[in-house]
């Protein structure tokens, strides 16, 4: 009989805290968060604006230290690490999608994409020969010497998404991606972060308010008062 191999999560956070203080008193953002994303997973994070998805995104992303707690990617730990080494585990393992593209308006929608291969040290034609293949898997083929002020602001996102594909992460974590949309270009990025995380295998993490988005997920979270919660606890409290 063979062995079942379980594959490690790809992002583990264990009683995630984070406080500030502010004048004096001490305000608690995260208060004991616990995650798991398993991978090929698309977990959804609900919660509304101030319930500290967000601060929960940018500490998993390592772009912030949390208070206390543990967060493993690729089941490395990250407490300890080197600010280098926390900056290239980030653009190994993690892509990143804002509500705001972030995309560099000098630069043509190819250039933008191929930045993370060429920041790891890749050569030019091959970091753009890699960015046109996403670029053409997120249906922007058309559009590759376009610059993002010639784009649409869908467009725009899919150009944001590619970038965050190109490095082929473990794991794509995304703060409210469809956040700037108007509801019909918001349903068609919404349908293709489905597809691209059905075809790669990518996990995402997608904070977000819109409940349409959150119901396309395999799970959904809520953040309440800094914790999570899983769909059903929240449901029948609310």
């Amino acid at each position: 009989m063979t062995d079942v191999v379980q594959q490690a999560n790809v992002l583990d956070a264990e009683n995630l805290t984070k406080h500030y203080d502010e004048g004096g008193s001490r305000i608690d953002v995260l208060r004991g968060v616990s995650l798991h994303v398993a991978p090929g997973e698309m977990v959804a994070i609900v919660g509304a604006s101030g319930s500290g998805k967000s601060t929960l995104l940018h500490a998993l992303g390592l772009l912030d230290q949390p208070s206390g707690g543990e967060v493993r990617v690729n089941n490395e730990p990250t407490a300890g690490l080197s600010e280098a080494r926390r900056s290239a585990l980030r653009n190994q393992a993690l892509g990143f999608v804002y509500q705001f593209h972030h995309l560099l308006p000098e630069f043509s929608a190819l250039d933008n994409v191929a930045m993370p291969l060429i920041v790891r040290g890749e050569k030019r034609p091959h970091a753009r020969e890699q960015a046109a293949a996403v670029l053409e898997q997120v249906g922007l083929s058309h559009r590759v010497a376009h610059f993002p002020g010639q784009l649409s602001g869908g467009e725009r996102q899919r150009v944001a998404l590619a970038r965050a594909l190109v490095t082929r992460p473990a794991c794509v974590l995304a703060d409210e991606p469809t956040g700037n949309l108007d509801r019909h270009t918001a349903q068609s990025m919404f349908d293709l972060l489905v597809r691209v995380n059905r075809e790669s295998g990518t996990a995402f993490a997608i904070v977000t308010h819109d409940q349409a988005l959150a119901a396309l997920a395999h799970r959904q979270l809520y953040m309440v008062d800094g914790r999570l919660v899983e769909a059903e606890q929240y449901h029948a409290t609310h």
